[in-house]
């Protein structure tokens, strides 16, 4: 069955992080799904489309190249459980597949829209984040709910894009990106 890892953020630049991330989901799975979205718990300062923009060179960034990495519009969406419905139009319903979140959001994922229907289309695939530790009575009320979970073996790197908003930390962010963010004037 072909493994599908579904990556939806709302990175806002992404990060060093996110490429890391990236790279090891596509050593893992068949294929990632990736794009950008507007987290209904957060606020964004950047659109959409140049959050997608910045995820492209992210991608283009990845050496050696992955052919695995599918970035779509058509996958962006608020609530996950309509972008894992979009996927399956993409890789069929025969597919085995993981949404996979950040340990920042484990806590609030009992909350999402729909989220037993969600946990019953998908795995979860949670990805250890430095500074948000796994809480166990959060596991607990995923597994209550139903969920399939796993935590990757997988250290990314202690960078997020609020260090770049919030003190214009520019070492979490690759070249490209920098570039673009200068292009584009974007977080002044």
């Amino acid at each position: 069955m072909t493994k599908i890892a579904l990556f939806g953020t709302s990175a806002d630049p992404p990060t060093e992080g996110h490429q890391s991330i990236l790279r090891w989901l596509s050593e893992n799975y068949d294929w990632v799904g990736i794009w950008a979205s507007d987290n209904p718990f957060k606020n964004h300062q950047t659109s959409l489309a140049h959050r997608m923009a910045m995820l492209r060179l992210l991608i283009d960034d990845i050496n050696p190249r992955r052919d695995n990495l599918y970035l779509s519009e058509k996958l962006s969406h608020r609530r996950s459980l309509i972008s894992v419905a979009k996927a399956k139009e993409i890789w069929g319903e025969n597919a085995d597949y993981t949404l996979v979140i950040g340990s920042d959001l484990i806590g609030q994922i009992r909350h999402w829209y729909h989220i037993e229907e969600l946990l019953r289309k998908v795995n979860i695939l949670v990805i250890p984040r430095p500074g948000y530790p796994l809480l166990e009575k959060d596991l607990i009320a995923l597994e209550e709910l139903g969920g399939n979970y796993q935590i990757a073996n997988l250290n990314a790197p202690a960078v997020s894009s609020t260090a770049y908003r919030e003190h214009g930390n520019n070492n979490v962010l690759i070249q490209p990106i920098q570039d673009y963010i200068y292009q584009e004037q974007l977080y002044r």
